[in-house]
């Protein structure tokens, strides 16, 4: 039987109980604990300098992050600079630009814009700030491609 004497106090314990769980680091929208994560993606040892990296939780929000001229990126999973989800998860990166209509340039081998073909995981445990992935060119080497049909170019990495 609920008590009415006390108007107003089971109430207010309710909402403090919500508040409390709203605070609760990635619990306010029941997803999975966001820790801030930054880090830097090389090709060959080199900085990549274009593109965006893109973390993939299952069953979750994915993270992304644009890479910057120096190689590195912070990831966003809902608010701005806010992380990633705590687990093991699948990456892409997507390095690629359009030249003109017929021609995209690509700035690390197209293998990785895809989680099944790219073979990169993260492992994120706690807030990072060096985290690092780690890319192969073909043939470990720049290579320079023109496709006149498909219009596409690999290059820009390994300067």
């Amino acid at each position: 039987m609920l008590r009415t004497t006390l108007p107003g106090r089971p109430r207010l314990a309710g909402v403090a109980l919500g508040a409390v769980l709203l605070a609760a680091p990635g619990c306010g929208d029941g997803g999975p604990k966001i820790v801030p994560v930054s880090g830097i993606v090389l090709i060959d040892g080199h900085p990549l300098t274009y593109g965006y990296v893109q973390v993939l939780p299952a069953g979750w929000r994915p993270a992304s992050g644009r890479i910057g001229g120096d190689g590195r990126f912070t990831l966003t999973t809902t608010t701005a600079n806010d992380g990633c989800a705590v687990g093991t998860h699948p990456v892409t990166i997507l390095a690629s630009e359009s030249l003109t209509p017929d021609t995209t340039k690509w700035h690390a081998p197209q293998r990785y814009t895809d989680a099944k073909t790219s073979g990169l995981t993260v492992t994120i445990t706690g807030p990072t700030s060096d985290l690092k992935i780690e890319l192969k060119g073909d043939g470990g080497r720049p290579a320079e491609k023109a496709n006149r049909e498909g219009g596409t170019e690999f290059s820009g990495f390994g300067k």
